[in-house]
Order: structure tokens, then sequence, then C-alpha cells
């Protein structure tokens, strides 16, 4: 499913994600570049079921949701560079390093999620990815994904 535009709506982005609500966490893509790099979106809203009790009064949205945010925009690149290789298979999760949390996400903020491929070996893709509010970096890590 290569796309011919740079951006996808959340049709497109369910088309290409297991996951579904409350686990889908990336809204937009704002620009694809297959085979470089993506960049997208996650609109924190105060009606996520994390807040109830991540912190009451004081909400903060939990860095590993910011990491899950970050691989499902890994996902999305991965699918759309290697459409007809990654065509009915799962790619997860398979490792993360040096992470790192500079800034506290919270309600009203629009997470920005960029990625871009450090190099991809068989069926392991490795991205340089950071997840940033008002162009202030919140979170950074080197994600590892692998073909199931």
């Amino acid at each position: 499913m290569e796309t011919t535009h740079n951006q996808l709506r959340i049709e497109e982005i369910s088309a290409l994600l297991p996951h579904r609500y409350p686990f889908l966490l990336v809204d937009r893509v704002l620009s694809l570049e297959p085979g470089v790099s993506i960049k997208s979106l996650k609109n924190v809203t105060i009606n996520e079921p994390f807040f109830q009790g991540h912190f009451p009064g004081e909400p903060i949205m939990p860095g590993v949701l910011i990491l899950e945010a970050m691989a499902q925009t890994g996902i999305i690149f991965a699918k759309n560079t290697d459409p007809e290789g990654l065509e009915g298979k799962l790619l997860v999760f398979a490792g993360m390093d040096g992470v790192r949390f500079r800034k506290s996400v919270v309600p009203g903020d629009q997470l920005i999620m960029e990625l871009k491929l450090i190099k991809r070996k068989s069926i392991v893709w490795k991205m340089e990815g950071k997840a940033s509010v008002d162009d202030k970096v919140m979170a950074e890590a080197v994600l590892i994904a692998a073909i199931q």
C-alpha cells in the first residue's frame, strides 16, 4: 500500500495497523518518504483512558505510550516502504536503545513523532525516533522492530 501522497488520515492508518481504540495512538501521518522518514501526530486529550490513573489531578501521558506511538508510526513507515514484503505480516517491537524522556506530555498537547530509518536487515528494522510538542523534544529512542 505505497502512498502516492505524503499524508495519511485515520482510515488509511487503521488499514495498516492492527491497533484499535483505545490503543491506536496515531491520528494522522503528516509526511512520509518511504525508505527514508515519517512524521505523524497524536492529539493528546483529557478523554484518554490512562489519564484516570496517571495521575489524578496532574495528568501525564505515560512514557511507554509515547514509545508505543513512535513504534506504531514505525510500522506505518515500514508498511509503506515494503508493502509487498510486509503484506499479511505482523511487525512487532523487538527492542529500544537510548531511551530518554525530556519533558512531560499533558492533555492538550499535539505530540509529533518523527522517525528515520537507520538500517534494515532481513526481518529487522532499526529507526531513530523522537517525539516533540511545540518543537521541544519530549522523548527520543532508537526503536527496533521485527517481523513475527
